[in-house]
């Protein structure tokens, strides 16, 4: 639907008149449920309002009644194309909260899935630009790839998109040959299908005017707005949390971070791309580092945390201990402690954090998500001011804007 409205100019001149229109909160082009509205001088747009709250789920509320482990289903939900990378975030936040150190197996392991993640997110986000952009063949090219990886998942904990995977302390179960056959099989072919998506699109004409010098922002506007991730990298800062704060042991692995200059759409796609390029370079160098592993600790799959950790249902059967813990711990009945931590990963968009009170009891006090999709729709009606109405949805798709993070 859309309005007129006639704005009122100086006597002698010619009346002028603007529309308001609805992009979203139904529209497909939004990839959400959530609303721009927008006032158009023709096809340019004078003035953006964005709204939020279609979906809103009360997640950290929930989570206020709810043990940690039963937690990281909510997670699932924050961003759904990258959610492996959420349930590592919780799980690392349990672990900072309780105590409980993790062995560098399992370290190595989380890696392998959380770029995992990172690329099928990357590649879902650049590959939507470009269907938007009017090139559909690289999404149908890529997605083949994406399902590979949704097999990994599912081959690691029997998921595929909201995955609930891992557990506080590790893993539910070792990782199986058939999942590192399936992890040598995307390294082998996939550093391939994304050079031809690179040729494809990089130095297309149509791409390149359709996404230079459009949705951009500079680097101090980025930063006073909170934008971390790639859309902050895009404009030429370089942070990354897995640098500037590591966790689960990225500091024994070597990559670069890549930065772009003008932190428009076009800096942001190619971003995201040299990101791909350094999460199969972290894969490879993590599974060498697992396939390292002989012995006893080729077998290691989680820490020694009794307390946090389902103990083997073989144990359950056959050991009082195992079965207490086991009962215990589905019945939510085990005390935490108090504390106050706040731990941040790098998630697809850039820095997710979980800012966890408790005061003893056997759930949070108090949880606050901290999910940078909604940082960067604070910026879209600044970022899209004076832009053509066919710019605002290339730029709400380079700034990969996931419905499931507005609301919490």
């Amino acid at each position: 639907m859309s309005e007129h409205f006639n704005i009122k100019l100086p006597e002698g001149s010619i009346e002028k008149q603007t529309t308001t229109l609805n992009l979203g909160p139904t529209h497909p082009a939004t990839h959400g449920v959530f609303q721009n509205i927008l006032e158009l001088d023709g096809e340019r747009i004078i003035k953006s309002e964005a709204t939020v709250g279609y979906i809103h789920r009360a997640f950290e509320k929930i989570a206020e009644r709810r043990p940690l482990y039963q937690i990281t289903t909510l997670t699932d939900r924050l961003n759904y194309c990258s959610s492996p990378i959420n349930n590592m975030g919780w799980h690392l936040t349990c672990e900072k909260l309780l105590g409980v150190k993790t062995p560098k197996r399992v370290d190595y392991l989380r890696i392998i899935i959380m770029e995992l993640a990172r690329i099928s997110d990357h590649l879902i986000c650049n590959s939507i630009v470009g269907v938007d952009t009017g090139a559909f063949t690289g999404f149908l090219y890529v997605m083949q790839y994406r399902e590979l990886i949704y097999e990994i998942y599912e081959e690691v904990c029997g998921s595929r998109l909201t995955t609930n995977m891992g557990r506080i302390g590790g893993f539910e179960r070792n990782f199986s040959d058939t999942a590192f056959r399936k992890i040598e099989k995307f390294l082998a072919e996939y550093p391939g299908v994304q050079a031809e998506f690179e040729k494809m699109f990089n130095r297309n004409r149509i791409f390149y005017e359709r996404t230079k010098n459009t949705g951009g922002i500079s680097a101090d506007r980025a930063l006073n707005y909170g934008f971390t991730g790639p859309n902050l990298r895009a404009a030429g800062v370089d942070y990354d949390v897995r640098v500037h704060t590591p966790y689960s042991s990225y500091e024994d692995f070597d990559f670069k971070i890549p930065v772009g200059t003008s932190g428009d759409n076009y800096d942001r796609f190619m971003v995201r791309n040299g990101e791909i390029w350094e999460s199969l370079s972290l894969i490879r160098q993590a599974y060498e580092k697992v396939q390292s592993f002989k012995g006893t600790e080729a077998e290691v799959f989680h820490a020694d945390a009794p307390e946090y950790y389902l103990p083997p249902k073989t144990d359950v059967y056959t050991k009082m201990e195992a079965l207490i813990w086991h009962f215990k711990i589905v019945m939510g009945e085990t005390e935490i402690p108090v504390g106050e931590v706040y731990q941040a990963v790098e998630g697809g968009n850039g820095e997710l954090g979980f800012y966890l009170i408790s005061d003893g009891g056997r759930s949070p006090y108090r949880l606050h998500f901290r999910r940078p999709c909604f940082i960067y729709y604070q910026a879209y009606a600044e970022i899209v001011k004076g832009a053509m109405l066919s710019d605002a949805v290339v730029t709400m798709s380079s700034l990969n804007l996931i419905a499931g993070e507005m609301d919490a």
